[in-house]
């Protein structure tokens, strides 16, 4: 299969396209734009700035990927957005630059789904193997790690971070970061257990989960502080590379938790 390209589609002349290229009808591509191979671009979508992207992405019409960013503060810096392999961009989705104020860098991994309408805004990391269902929007300075789902309707506040398996709830929105393994719904998005059938679909065992529902009643159903909760679980439930994950998270944490919704039974 060679390169294919559509004759209404404007590329500048300046930009890269690996092998096995497809370009659609009215198409655009700017001259910093670097396409990986294998890489599927519909028609009516405008792909520019200075964008590296993978291998085997797909773009579905009227995508706009590589825009300047949302933000007041921006001034024209030399940012970027670097998009790994094999994700799915759909419908009118929007993906931009980064801004000093946040590294020079909009960072999205390999394996990701983005729904109909998904807004990934300046400075975002995001992981891999995500879904974001229709609309679902993220600030800028938002962090999606790994294995996230993300309701139709959501939406992230900037500088917060959404934790490995975690979920949240359609329409959610969410103002403080959501730690791994959460179910997070609700206007001023609140904690609501473990996401149980995540880690049953990906191989987690019935003790881990059982150690993981445990360790949650123990950090987010008590009222101390959770440096003080941290301190007080024992050592080699500290040593599970679950809880672990979940301990670093928490520490590393400056927008604050969610607080837990007190009639959700763990």
């Amino acid at each position: 299969m060679t390169t294919t390209i559509h004759p209404t589609a404007i590329i500048d002349k300046k930009a890269i396209l690996d092998e096995n290229v497809t370009v659609g009808a009215y198409s655009i591509i700017g001259a910093r734009v670097k396409l990986g191979a294998g890489c599927k671009v519909g028609p009516h979508v405008v792909i520019d700035g200075k964008t590296t992207i993978g291998k085997n992405n797909t773009f579905f019409q009227f995508a706009s990927v590589g825009a300047i960013p949302q933000d007041l503060k921006y001034h024209g810096e030399d940012s970027e957005l670097i998009i790994g392999d094999n994700n799915v961009i759909r419908e009118s989705v929007t993906m931009h630059l980064g801004t000093e104020g946040g590294g020079m860098v909009t960072k999205v991994g390999n394996n990701n789904l983005f729904m109909a309408y998904t807004h990934i805004a300046h400075d975002c990391l995001v992981g891999d193997f995500n879904i974001f269902a229709n609309a679902s929007t993220l600030a800028g300075h938002v962090t999606v790690t790994n294995r996230v789902i993300l309701g139709g309707l959501s939406a992230v506040h900037q500088f917060a971070r959404i934790g490995e398996y975690a979920i949240l709830g359609g329409g959610a929105m969410v103002g403080k970061d959501v730690p791994n393994y959460c179910i997070a719904r609700g206007d001023h998005a609140v904690l609501y257990g473990i996401n149980v059938i995540a880690l049953e679909r990906n191989g987690f065992t019935a003790e881990n989960i059982a150690l993981i529902r445990k360790v949650y009643r123990k950090l987010f159903l008590r009222g101390a502080a959770i440096e003080k909760k941290i301190s007080e679980l024992d050592e080699n439930v500290k040593a599970n590379p679950y809880i672990a994950s979940w301990i670093e998270f928490l520490r590393l944490s400056e927008r604050g938790i969610c607080k837990v919704h007190r009639a959700a039974d763990e």
